[in-house]
């Protein structure tokens, strides 16, 4: 009894830290626990002191009793019981069913239910599983769990594996916790599919096994996030992530990125059921894969992720609402738009760049060095006033060595406007609608100064 004192004060501490730490929430998660319990008739075997299943009846008893000194309102238990209603043979493999729905204080009713078990039927563990899924009312800020306690393997020639594993894509549950009663230890294998199993080789084993689950069942374990540098320090931060169950796909944490005051990433709360698929958005987003978190000990996630700047300048007033297009190079996909006149950081590496200016530049293959700030400057732009005695059809082009290349179309709606053009020499070819014939098209030659208004007629 001594030992069990100490695991359930562990449990208790565990506990305890679990429910302070979410105190900050508007809304606090609550984790719900659905034991499925073998009934069959196996759970008559002599087993240490006593058969097994008075054995199991007294630890879970003294188990609910210590959750039960808790008080709170942060988990709820649920029982189902496979293999007790009806004998063998024959084999009934529907011999399954929720004896005590999920509840807040429920113990009496689950330890009730124990007490009274006559073991007596079959082992249908997959499709106890599956029917589990209806166990778990709908809830949108619940932690599933199932601990299936069990002295034997399925016996009805179904697939554990394939429910658990149906069961926690759909996000029905976590990963579920087995522990075998006095199973053989080559019956790992076939649960090892199924959940994170315990082998409860003896009486004091499974004592301390059920400590353990039960404390792994209600608390989250503390981790750090390392985005690395160029020099693999943990100096990266102040970037949104995403936490994914890889399993299910459904999302499980977000945040920003933060360092403490002592400069180190600060500790974080995962949930060591689930295995996690880390997404950092930065730019280009950074993928880390198969994340598994060990319970009871503080984790370190990283991930190389070394970052510059780009800064795209221009000094003017007149230059309107100036965009960049920003491509990895030589992709056709486009990975962000940055406004002028900002600094944005990016993953170390080679970008094509493609400012929206009239005319537009392509400025390929410009490096991004980490712990450093690439500079794009341009010139400030210079305005041409376009006037015509009546809207018509044109388009401005702009010299590029020995040939011309169109920069935008003119306004057919209208006979004056106003464009905002860089640098450079220009012509403008125009026909006035109410002309019918191509001879009357006219052009003009000009040329933009930065800072300064051009003032074209096109009669």
């Amino acid at each position: 009894m001594r030992r069990y004192f100490h695991i359930a004060l562990f449990i208790s501490l565990c506990f305890s830290t679990l429910v302070s730490g979410q105190t900050q929430k508007q809304e606090q998660e609550v984790t719900r626990i659905l034991f499925v319990f073998d009934g069959s008739q196996s759970m008559y075997a002599r087993w240490q002191s006593g058969t097994k299943i008075d054995i199991a009846q007294r630890l879970m008893n003294q188990m609910l009793d210590s959750l039960q000194s808790l008080q709170s309102e942060s988990f709820q238990l649920a029982l189902r019981v496979y293999g007790h209603q009806k004998p063998v043979p024959p084999q009934d493999c529907n011999d399954t069913r929720l004896e005590v729905p999920f509840k807040y204080n429920n113990f009496a009713s689950i330890k009730r239910v124990l007490r009274g078990l006559s073991p007596k039927g079959t082992t249908p563990i997959a499709r106890s599983l599956l029917r589990s899924a209806s166990d778990f009312p709908p809830c949108d800020n619940c932690r599933n769990i199932i601990i299936l306690i069990t002295d034997g393997v399925e016996a009805c020639d179904e697939d554990p594996c394939a429910a658990s594993l149906a069961l926690q894509k759909k996000g029905i549950i976590l990963k579920p916790f087995v522990i075998g009663i006095g199973l053989d230890k080559e019956f790992k294998q076939t649960f090892d599919c199924v959940g994170n199993y315990y082998d409860a080789a003896d009486e004091e084993t499974f004592k301390n096994v059920l400590g353990v689950v039960i404390s792994q069942a209600l608390d989250n374990t503390s981790a750090q996030i390392n985005l690395l540098d160029q020099y693999d320090l943990p100096s990266e931060t102040d970037v949104a992530i995403t936490f994914y169950d890889e399993v299910s796909g459904q999302i499980k944490k977000q945040l920003v990125h933060t360092l403490n005051f002592k400069g180190n990433p600060d500790t974080i709360h995962l949930d060591p059921l689930v295995r996690y698929k880390m997404v950092v958005h930065s730019i280009p987003e950074q993928t880390e894969e198969h994340i598994n978190i060990a319970p009871g000990k503080h984790n370190q996630i990283g991930l190389k992720m070394p970052r510059g700047g780009l800064e795209l300048k221009v000094t003017s007033r007149s230059s309107g609402d100036l965009k960049c297009i920003v491509r990895e190079h030589n992709s056709k996909a486009i990975l962000h738009v940055q406004d002028f006149n900002t600094t944005q950081r990016y993953i170390t590496g080679y970008y094509d760049l493609e400012l929206l200016t009239l005319p537009r530049y392509v400025m390929p293959n410009q490096k991004i060095e980490a712990g450093k700030t690439t500079t794009i400057a341009i010139p400030p732009p210079g305005k041409v006033n376009f006037s015509s005695s009546a809207p018509g059809y044109g388009s401005i082009l702009v010299e590029n060595g020995n040939t011309m290349e169109w920069v935008t179309d003119l306004d057919e709606n209208t006979a004056r406007q106003s464009l905002n053009l860089q640098p450079g020499n220009y012509k403008v070819v125009f026909r006035s609608k109410s002309s019918r014939k191509s001879e009357y098209s006219v052009t003009r030659t000009f040329t933009i100064s930065s800072g300064s208004t051009t003032i074209v007629k096109l009669n």
